[in-house]
């Protein structure tokens, strides 16, 4: 990339792609719109014509925005079309994410430094007992975690890299299908949370280095980056197979963090009383009696100081 003028077409072709997609997965049925016997289509869901009878607007001005081009579309506008492909929420936010970063001028993508965790976030993580707390930024980066969700991710924190990075872990670290149990879904939500990540921030040029990186060294990626799928993924189960005490079954809860743009703190606890709560509290005895798992970076560092914007 070479200016504001590049990164804004990158915007525009994301929209077009993301519209696209979305076009193709809704049938004609599935809207309310008739179908014949001898129509025969050459896409696969709604046309750009039906998409805006759908939406009340015109087609011209559809297929206008529809290749990116977002000058003063109005929030009816907006409205009409998530109706008519009947977006989700995250759908929906990341549609306006788009529209508003293809509508400004904005600066060559930027190559930040490692973000700070400020202590006293890092302090909340230390205080809670028996529960593996992060703190994650947009791209999935491992910030900051306290001792138990050191040693809940150690294969993670194995990869001498850092911060360790949980996406480039799920698809280029072949211990990833075994230790997470649902190692399907919890791809599918990865690239989704990317996604959205991107469309929120498409100037970040930390993240796209890693969605270029995941994008040459993983089928699995590709395949799924290219379904433009998103979504908002604040809580949930999920499934660890891990080296030392076998399998768990833990509860996440999401939670951003108002004064720390991009970042959340991420926490797992296991039902009182279940396996998974045994095999926890194992985890926490091996963890204080152990030096072989990996320590977090310092929030001292001094590469975390504050990003600096270069061009491409």
């Amino acid at each position: 990339m070479t200016g504001s003028n590049d990164n804004r077409g990158d915007v525009r072709g994301e929209i077009r792609e993301f519209l696209t997609t979305r076009r193709a997965k809704i049938r004609p049925d599935q809207a309310g719109l008739p179908t014949y016997g001898g129509d025969r289509r050459r896409v696969s869901g709604l046309r750009r014509e039906e998409v805006a009878l759908l939406a009340g607007i015109s087609s011209e001005y559809y297929t206008r925005l529809e290749r990116g081009n977002a000058t003063g579309v109005s929030d009816s506008v907006i409205d009409g079309i998530a109706h008519a492909l009947q977006l989700d929420e995250a759908e929906r936010t990341h549609l306006l994410d788009l529209l508003r970063s293809a509508g400004t001028t904005r600066p060559p993508r930027r190559r930040p430094a490692r973000q700070r965790v400020r202590p006293t976030v890092q302090r909340v993580l230390d205080s809670m007992v028996g529960m593996p707390g992060f703190v994650l930024n947009g791209r999935l980066d491992l910030l900051a975690a306290n001792h138990l969700g050191v040693a809940l991710f150690a294969p993670i924190y194995a990869d001498p890299a850092r911060p360790p990075n949980t996406a480039r872990f799920l698809f280029l670290d072949p211990q990833a299908t075994e230790f997470f149990g649902d190692w399907d879904k919890v791809a599918n939500d990865t690239v989704a949370l990317l996604r959205a990540e991107a469309g929120r921030d498409p100037y970040d040029r930390g993240l796209s280095d890693l969605i270029g990186e995941l994008s040459t060294r993983s089928q699995e990626f590709r395949a799924r980056w290219a379904a433009h799928h998103v979504r908002i993924h604040t809580s949930g189960t999920k499934r660890f197979h891990h080296p030392v005490v076998g399998d768990l079954e833990l509860a996440f809860e999401s939670f951003p963090l108002a004064a720390d743009p991009s970042q959340s703190l991420l926490t797992y606890t296991a039902e009182p009383g279940s396996p998974s709560q045994d095999a926890l509290n194992l985890l926490a005895s091996w963890a204080a009696t152990t030096d072989n798992i990996a320590q977090p970076a310092s929030t001292d560092d001094p590469e975390q100081a504050e990003s600096v914007e270069t061009p491409d």
